[in-house]
């Protein structure tokens, strides 16, 4: 089997290229679950890396923030 390759995408309002983090696999359903909260209330929230790096994301900032896989060799929006 690939290895997993979650990956965290957000747009910034301010526009620009997205940014992707690689999150860890066992994390990734409640972010799933989460991102539309963190988005709706702009918070700052810590998310934890595949290598276990905390970042702390200031949701208010991001326009659009979704998981992708990057097995795919393609993430929405980019070609």
């Amino acid at each position: 089997m690939a290895d997993e390759k979650p990956t965290l995408v957000l747009h910034l309002v301010s526009g620009g290229e997205p940014l992707l983090f690689t999150v860890h696999p066992e994390d990734v359903p409640e972010l799933t679950k989460q991102l539309h909260l963190y988005l709706d209330h702009g918070s700052v929230e810590t998310i934890r890396t595949k290598d276990d790096v905390p970042l702390q994301i200031n949701f208010a900032h991001v326009a659009v923030a979704y998981i992708d896989d990057q097995r795919k060799g393609k993430v929405f929006g980019l070609h």
